[in-house]
């Protein structure tokens, strides 16, 4: 719901802050005061085309901002959180035209294009007259009003989750089958590399094992050089070997502790040193005895590394890759060979999933008649009544060639005004009075399950007088019940069916014009009305009769629950 509105050099409106309340709110006012330009503004800010004739003579640009309660919307909050614009559950929009640059949009201080004002004033406001913001001109809202009239919206969801299935299916079906054509080639390929791989038979971790052993066997004379002398000087050397000085360090060191036993802890690490020395001498020993001087072996070990790095440059991979490569062409390779299998398999989910759509759909499709019959039986009697006698009102549910999310027909709302003529789209009606009439009869009729929460009608009343206009007005005092409505009108018969008014005054000084708007009070919209009915000159008797009207809607039936 629209809860402020704040204009600033807007058209012939200097600066203008509104409260704005739930119900249904009158905009009046002279002829020529400007009461459409509230409309404009708003149309403006909702993503309307920016054009610097707006701006108000004498400034260099006009700013419009607008406060809207989220409480009750989830959609809108949907939209917002999904590109981060959530702010708890109020909305800012603000829109910036200058007479230099192109116009400012933002969204709760974020900027951003026009094209995001459009899709959120989508869900927040509908401007019903001759105006581009309209979204019942649109079949697809046509259709998501059917849709809400008729209530069922669990299987209109249902109906789309078959059908995302459905698609989701045949697109695999339709990979599996494309690649069923090159199922040969690629086997054969698979099959080669294979055998190849199957050759090799390298296991898992083998290459860093093999160029250990490599460095080994290349460096084995060396090894078993080395290692020979560390063991004579360990131990077998006929001049003082390591262990031999270690045994002598001890005995001495054993007749000095029995002089001062605080050497006793020398003594316990020279043992220690020459048990660990004992040790290392029988692994190398060992060590030398196993090393391995085959240049046989280190021939085949440069072999199978040389084999195993020209296959992973073919297949560009490092040498440690293959094994990891062989396991994914066996798994493609049997994934390929089973092939035929999971195409008739999925081949039958398809058409098990395309059965189900079709039997969601069609049920769908009938509850839609049903409900298609019935809205156009009720708008067709609202017509009537609002100025439209021997109007009718037709919806048409065209089959479509293909079926879609929405289901297998197009939804369209066609009218005829006048008795004789055919029913024609309701895009196509020329008359933005006409059109606001049937708008106002569609929205009353659905009110309950609408999904926009603010109307805005302006000269919904066009062409209409007398009892005619009465009827208009109740029927906008009605739907403003369950709704946030705005009227621009210039009969007093609607807008003294109106829970709040405004009105529109402009004034001069001579060298420029100004528009304000004003909220008026209980005395102030009889005053107002009894303008309406008779002229600028206020009588006890346009006055008398401007109290019983308001006093007449306050006590009507609309106001009551429905």
């Amino acid at each position: 719901m629209l809860t402020q509105l704040r204009i600033r050099d807007f058209a012939i409106v200097e600066e203008l802050e509104l409260e704005l309340a739930a119900g249904m709110t009158a905009v009046t006012g002279e002829t020529g005061a400007g009461k459409s330009i509230l409309v404009d503004a708003i149309g403006l800010l909702l993503g309307d085309r920016a054009d610097s004739g707006a701006i108000r003579h004498g400034a260099e640009r006009t700013d419009i901002i607008a406060v809207f309660d989220l409480a009750t919307l989830p959609a809108a909050q949907a939209w917002l959180a999904e590109r981060d614009l959530d702010r708890e559950q109020e909305c800012h929009l603000r829109r910036v035209v200058t007479r230099t640059s192109r116009s400012r949009n933002y969204i709760n201080g974020v900027p951003q294009p026009a094209q995001a004002l459009r899709e959120l004033g989508e869900r927040l406001v509908d401007i019903h007259g001759q105006h581009e913001h309209q979204s019942l001109r649109r079949r697809e809202a046509q259709r998501q009003l059917l849709d809400d009239y008729m209530g069922n919206l669990a299987l209109v969801a249902e109906v789309a989750e078959c059908y995302r299935n459905w698609s989701r299916l045949r697109q695999e079906w339709r990979d599996s089958h494309q690649a069923s054509s090159e199922r040969d080639a690629r086997v054969d390929i698979l099959r080669y590399h294979l055998r190849e791989l199957a050759a090799l038979n390298l296991a898992e971790g083998e290459i860093a094992e093999l160029e250990s052993e490599q460095r080994r066997l290349a460096h084995a004379s060396q090894l078993l050089e080395t290692g020979q002398r560390l063991l004579t000087w360990l131990s077998e050397s006929d001049e003082n070997p390591v262990t031999d000085r270690l045994n002598q360090s001890l005995r001495e060191l054993d007749a000095l502790n029995r002089l001062d036993t605080r050497l006793t802890p020398v003594g316990e690490l020279l043992n220690a040193a020459l048990i660990q020395v004992q040790e290392a001498n029988n692994e190398l020993r060992n060590y030398l005895q196993a090393l391995d001087l085959d240049p046989v072996h280190l021939a085949q070990v440069d072999q199978r590394l040389t084999a195993a790095h020209q296959l992973a440059r073919k297949h560009r991979i490092d040498p440690e890759e293959l094994p990891g490569l062989r396991a994914r062409f066996e798994a493609e390779l049997d994934s390929l060979e089973h092939g035929e299998t999971r195409l008739d398999t999925l081949q039958q989910a398809v058409r098990t999933a395309r059965a189900t759509y079709q039997e969601r759909a069609d049920q769908l499709s009938q509850q839609r008649a049903v409900a298609a019959h019935e809205l156009a039986e009720r708008i067709t009697q609202a017509l009537a009544g609002l100025g439209m006698p021997g109007g009718r009102f037709c919806i048409t549910l065209e089959r479509l060639e293909k079926p879609t999310a929405n289901g297998l027909e197009a939804v369209e709302f066609l009218v005829s005004a006048n008795p004789g003529q055919p029913p024609r789209p309701l895009s196509k009606v020329a008359s933005g009075g006409e059109l606001s009439r049937i708008s106002l009869a569609i929205q009353v009729i659905t009110a309950r399950a609408a999904r926009i929460p603010t109307l805005i009608f302006d000269e919904v009343d066009s062409g209409i007088g007398g009892g005619v206009a009465e009827v208009v007005g109740r029927q906008l005092r009605t739907l403003g019940n369950n709704r946030q409505v705005l009227c621009v009108t210039h009969l007093p018969q609607v807008a003294a069916q109106a829970h709040r008014q405004l009105k529109v005054e402009k004034q001069t000084d001579g060298a420029q014009t100004h528009t304000q708007i004003l909220s008026l009070d209980a005395e102030e919209r009889v005053a107002e009305i009894a303008r309406m009915l008779g002229g600028l000159a206020l009588t006890v008797n346009t006055l008398t009769h401007a109290r019983e009207m308001m006093e007449k809607a306050a006590l009507s039936m609309t106001d009551r629950e429905l």
